[in-house]
Formats: structure tokens, sequence, C-alpha cells
């Protein structure tokens, strides 16, 4: 049976849908005042904090390129003296060693911002559950390949590090000798340690691109790096500031000095001064119970409500593909139709465990047949018939379709004069109809109002938004609307004075352009049986 069109929700048949947990509002005022700031100083389109992941990945290659170039100098019989060697003699040592140790560093930072956005976001469980735990997995190598790093130096850091390792190594039935002993410093430490410690700073990275393959595999065209600005930009900051205040070699590992006053990279060598204050079976269960906690946050970080999961009326898809292509999640796939050939062979077929409920297969759905509950382009059709007939727009007054995640959620950012504000679920779930059917209806002009394309909750809602208002991609918005009456924007929650001169401006253009229909012909022709149906309230087998 088809499900029953809600009634009561927004303009264009959009709801809230699932969001983020009710202890999302703690993690997310830690972040939104620096998110703001950098809002402001960089503008949303190349805020780091949008780009924490692909900033991750772009750290993590920077890494890994200095890496392949100082293990070529690296020796496991020398350690310390390889790499003040390598300061000292080679070209760039120094400076690319830094490079290495910033750009491990700043990876470190990317991640656990990238941790907490998605916390805020509600990005744990359900669809996203896959992605959350292979980025804990990721976590966790990135920490063992950030340990063995500083060990290889084998200053006084380093050594700590290995003995305070080792502890927690001997509780484990691994070895047959108690690692301890190797750091008594009765006897040299063996070169077998640091081979096996240069094996595992080699092979983890390695795991760490199979690891990030994982990560993105249920997503549809990752982006893995920044834009190409930000990037210069970053590989720039790296640069110089290895120059300027290159990376201090500490002094070299000796086991049996008194202990003494040590250096601590914060962001890999955090742990030490617990480690040493506590027994190696508690330190242990820390770090078990702070895994198992990331890990149970798939259960128990959990949204205010269930995600509105996309169904598909048989009857009405074509077997066109858009929504397939359009999807971010791969949610939806092409399978044979159950009863044979009607008007397509193949048939859109939603995965509920893959769906996020985002709703960008509703838009791009041309015949109207696909999207959640309540929020199919017909629903939106008929929910908007019902406010223009509520409250008819004026014919110089602008509809402003706001997304909830963004400004939308905030409608004292969005006064202007003239201008009526509709908040949607996601701006690029908005079908092309009902933007046809507001201008053709009696509004003035329609404002389509997105996250900023970095920040979208559903990634790709602005860029499919875009596309199908001017770039003819379907279900694109008819030649016929006049495209003088139709304004996008993508603004973050810092941009609201550009938004507003948005909707200033189309308001300004509408009244320079005087009353009219905003086109020819008729308001988006809807199926005669889909009409009766919304008349009656008449179910329909699908």
């Amino acid at each position: 049976m088809e499900p029953r069109r809600r009634a009561g929700v927004p303009l264009a048949g959009h709801a809230r849908g699932a969001g983020p947990p009710r202890a999302g509002g703690a993690v997310a005022a830690l972040l939104r005042p620096l998110e703001l700031l950098f809002d402001r100083l960089y503008g949303s389109r190349f805020n780091p904090l949008h780009q924490s992941g692909n900033l991750a990945v772009l750290c993590f290659l920077v890494t890994l390129v200095t890496g392949i170039y100082l293990f070529l100098f690296y020796r496991i019989g020398d350690p310390h003296g390889s790499v003040a060697r390598i300061e000292e003699s080679i070209f760039l040592g120094g400076w690319v060693r830094s490079v290495h140790r910033y750009s491990a560093d700043l990876a470190m930072v990317a991640i656990v911002v990238h941790l907490l956005r998605k916390l805020v976001q509600g990005h744990t469980w359900g669809p996203r559950a896959f992605a959350w735990l292979s980025g804990v997995a990721l976590l966790g190598v990135v920490l063992a390949s950030g340990w063995t790093g500083l060990v290889l130096v084998w200053d006084v850091q380093g050594a700590l590090v290995a003995s305070q390792g080792a502890r927690l190594l001997d509780l484990l039935p691994v070895l047959a000798t108690p690692l301890g002993r190797s750091f008594n410093g009765e006897t040299p430490v063996p070169s077998s340690f640091f081979f096996m410690n240069l094996f595992l700073h080699v092979a983890l990275p390695l795991g760490l691109a199979a690891g990030l393959w994982i990560h993105v595999s249920r997503v549809a065209r990752p982006a893995l790096l920044p834009p190409r600005r930000l990037l210069l930009a970053v590989l720039a900051l790296l640069a110089l500031f290895a120059a300027i205040r290159p990376v201090v070699l500490p002094p070299a590992a000796d086991l049996l000095a008194l202990p003494g006053p040590v250096p601590l990279d914060l962001l890999f060598a955090f742990w030490l001064p617990v480690s040493l204050r506590v027994p190696p079976a508690v330190h242990l269960a820390l770090w078990v119970v702070a895994f198992l906690l990331l890990a149970a946050l798939t259960r128990f970080w959990r949204p205010r409500s269930a995600i509105n999961v996309s169904w598909v009326d048989e009857n009405s898809c074509t077997g066109c593909t858009d929504c397939y292509q359009d999807c971010p999640y791969e949610a939806i796939a092409m399978v044979p139709r159950a009863f044979g050939a009607q008007t397509s062979e193949l048939v859109a077929h939603v995965d509920p465990a893959r769906c996020v409920g985002c709703g960008l297969c509703a838009a791009a759905c041309a015949p109207m047949g696909v999207g959640p509950f309540g929020r199919t382009g017909r629903d939106q059709l008929a929910t908007t018939r019902e406010k223009l007939a509520a409250r008819p727009p004026g014919a110089r007054e602008v509809v402003v379709l706001a997304c909830l995640n963004g400004l939308g959620g905030r409608p004292q950012e969005l006064l202007v004069a003239g201008a009526r504000l509709e908040p949607v679920a996601c701006a690029g779930s908005v079908h092309s109809a009902t933007i046809e059917l507001l201008v053709r209806g009696g509004a003035g002009g329609v404002v389509l109002l997105a996250c900023p394309t970095r920040d979208c909750r559903f990634r790709e809602g602005p860029k499919w938004l875009e596309a199908r208002l001017f770039a003819g991609r379907e279900a694109a918005l008819k030649p016929r609307v006049d495209r003088r009456r139709i304004a996008f924007a993508a603004c973050s929650l810092a941009e609201g004075a550009a938004a507003r001169a948005v909707i200033a401006a189309l308001r300004d253009r509408v009244a320079a352009l005087g009353e009219g229909t905003g086109g020819e012909g008729d308001a988006p022709a809807v199926d005669a049986r889909l009409e009766r149906r919304l008349a009656t309230g008449e179910e329909a087998r699908l």
C-alpha cells in the first residue's frame, strides 16, 4: 500500500527527520564558536573544520611521502645517530623530518575534529555505523603508527614510550619472553626491536590506505582531498612552519640515566603521564574501555527520531537510474521488476539498511515516484498546494526554502522584508516541480538556501540542487520557469548577512520585473490518478 502523506509538514513536504541525539548539543557547544570564527575568517567553502576528514587524508599523504624519504637514510643499528645525521648531513633532512612530524600531528588534530563533528551530527548509528566503527579502528592504527615513529627516534621520549608500551604488552599472552626486560639497561636493546618497530611503522600506513578505502566504501563519489586552494594553503603552512620552527631532536635514550624531564608529543604521547602513575593493568583497562565506549556509540548515541527511509512507487518508476546515480550513500539499486517489464525492465529498489533519509532521490525523480515517506515529489506538490491555498503569496513576495540543518533552523537570521521563510529538511531534496509551482502559484520568486557544499549533512544536496536549477540535470527546473525569479545560495550559520543579501537582491529584482506568472503554460502537471488519490484519500496498490 502507498504510505499516506502526513499532515502539517512544512512547505514542500519536508520534515526535520532524524537528527543528532540530545547529548550532541554539549559537543556542538564546544565546536560552534570555533566553527563560526573560521567561517568568518575563511568563508564556509574553505573552513578547515568542514574539511577535517579531507585534511586528515592530506596530512596522511604528506606524512607518507616524507616518511619514505627518511626511511632511505634510517639505520636500525644506530637509530638516534642516524636521525641526527639525517638532520645534519642529508639534503633538506631536518626540514623533511619537521614536515613529517608536523603533518602527523595535524592529522591527529583533524581526526579528533572529524570525530567530534560526526558526534554532533549523530553520524554514529544505523547506516553510518559501519563508517563510524571503521573510523574508530583507523584511529587506533594512526595512534599505533605514531608510537612506533616516536620509538624509532630512540630519544628520551621514544625510550619512555617503548618501556611503558612494553608494560602493556607483557600483560598479553603474545610474547614468550617479557618485553620489558629489554629496557632494564643491563644489555643493549637488540636491533630486532628496532626492526620490528620499523616494519610496523611502514606496514601500518599501508594498512591505513586499505582502511580508508573501507571507511568510505559505503558512500558514492567520496571527496578525499580538500579544495585546491585549501590544499595548497595547508602544504605551504606545513613547509613554512617546518622551516621557521624545526623539530628539535631530544637527547639520545639512556636506560641507565636517572629519570628527568621528558619532552612529550601531546598528540601521540598524551597517555604517558597516566601510565607512569597507575599499574599496567589499570592503564590497559583504560585503553580498552575508551575504544569500547567509542564503538558502543553505534548503539547508545541515538538520534531523537528514526530515519524516514525512502520507498519506491514501482508503477511510476521508469527505470531511468537518476535516483540510483544521485544517491550519496549507494542505497538505491536497479533490479529486475518482479512481475515483468511494464514501463521498463529495471526498477529502483531502496536498501533500508543503507538509506539515511536524505530525500535527494525525491528531487532526482522526474515521475516523482521515489523518496522518504511524505516527502516524494508528489507529496511536496500536494503540501505546497495546501500551503498556497491557505496563504497565497504576494506577487512581489519571495519564498525562501532554507535547510533546517543550516540557516533554516535559525529564522531570526533570515528576517528580510517581503520574504517568507519555509524550512526544509534538505534543500537538495526539493523537487523542481515544487519550485515551479511556487513561482506559477503567485510567488514573486523563490530562494533556495542550502548548507555549504562541504558541510551538507547529506553530502551532495547543494551540488545536485544547483545542477537541477541551472545545469539541466534531471529532474531539471523546466525552461518555461523564469530563472530571473530563482536564486540559489549555499551559506553557513555564520553567513546570515550573505544569505539576507541574496534574498533582498531577488526581492528587488522581482519588484523590477513586476507581476507575472514566471513563465508560460499551466502549473506542473501531476498524474491524474494521483490527483484523485490525493483528493479522496484513496489508497492504491503498488
